[in-house]
């Protein structure tokens, strides 16, 4: 890490990577998305995050397809970038907690740190109360893994009963949530946010929040009464900083996140923003600053 934000490097919390000639990503569609309809490799990240101060990263799942996992951990496994993996399985399934267990027993099965599921594509915004979806969330939780959650606004209700629900399960809320950035408007996201702050077991990312802004129009300024928010409700110590790259090349380049998030966070003190940069990830996710 760079400057007053620690020595061991930032921790880029979320990231993904995917390669069309081995399966198309098909939520790319539509000419506002050409820019990122092609392969992204970590070779193409890596010089972005060295440049940047990154030290180490969290590979996040982008389909709901079994064999990206296996892949994912594999991928870490070679890389001495990618410290984590958040990866995909069905929690519906009765044997959950076995399929679970067979991937941390994969080639870098090691560096499984999460569990997510497209829930904001899922029509019922109460998805995560399931009683199948329930068993699966427990079956996280035993297995120490982290459960993250990509939703929207109208399903942060759902999001933080099943917290409670689980008070032993990490929960990590993608993007804040996907805040309405575009329109300028707050509620009731931000009351929302806080009833899921309010439990001890969630925590956050700064991340995906370009994308959310106006894609051509946005500056920090525009995007700070929702991480002020996310400040106020989680504290630096349940937030971390996240990427989102390459879906953030829709909207700002890499070192612009970056510089952004510290834009916005450079009002807490020194040990705040270790917390935010690189701390919360580390404990949240149990992996040290960089791979073994």
């Amino acid at each position: 890490m760079t400057g007053t934000e620690g020595t061991r490097g930032i921790i880029d919390a979320h990231h993904h990577v995917w390669d069309l000639d081995v399966r198309d990503q098909e939520w790319i569609t539509g000419p506002e998305m050409a820019p990122i309809r092609r392969t992204f490799t970590v070779d193409d990240l890596a010089p972005h995050a060295r440049a940047a101060g990154v030290a180490a990263t969290v590979l996040v799942q982008t389909v709901t397809v079994p064999e990206e996992t296996p892949e994912f951990l594999a991928l870490a496994a070679g890389s001495d970038l990618i410290a984590g993996v958040v990866g995909w399985a069905d929690l519906t399934r009765p044997d959950i907690a076995d399929a679970l267990a067979a991937l941390a027993e994969l080639p870098g099965g090691d560096r499984l740190v999460g569990i997510r599921h497209q829930v904001q594509a899922e029509p019922d915004p109460e998805w995560l109360l399931r009683p199948d979806v329930g068993r699966g969330l427990a079956a996280v939780a035993a297995a120490g893994l982290a459960y993250d959650l990509v939703v929207l606004p109208h399903q942060l209700p759902a999001c933080a009963r099943a917290a409670a629900g689980h008070p032993g399960l990490t929960f990590v809320l993608d993007h804040l949530g996907k805040p309405p950035v575009a329109s300028s408007a707050r509620e009731p996201w931000a009351a929302s946010l806080r009833a899921l702050a309010a439990l001890p077991n969630t925590t956050a990312k700064l991340s995906g929040l370009v994308t959310e802004a106006d894609w051509t129009n946005w500056t920090p300024a525009s995007l700070r009464p929702y991480t002020d928010t996310a400040l106020e409700a989680f504290g630096p110590s349940r937030l971390m900083f996240g990427s989102d790259w390459p879906v953030c090349e829709l909207a700002a380049t890499y070192q612009q996140v970056v510089e952004a998030a510290r834009e916005l966070t450079a009002a807490l003190s020194d040990t705040e923003r270790a917390q935010v940069f690189a701390g919360t990830a580390r404990r949240v996710y149990g992996r040290p600053d960089r791979p073994d």
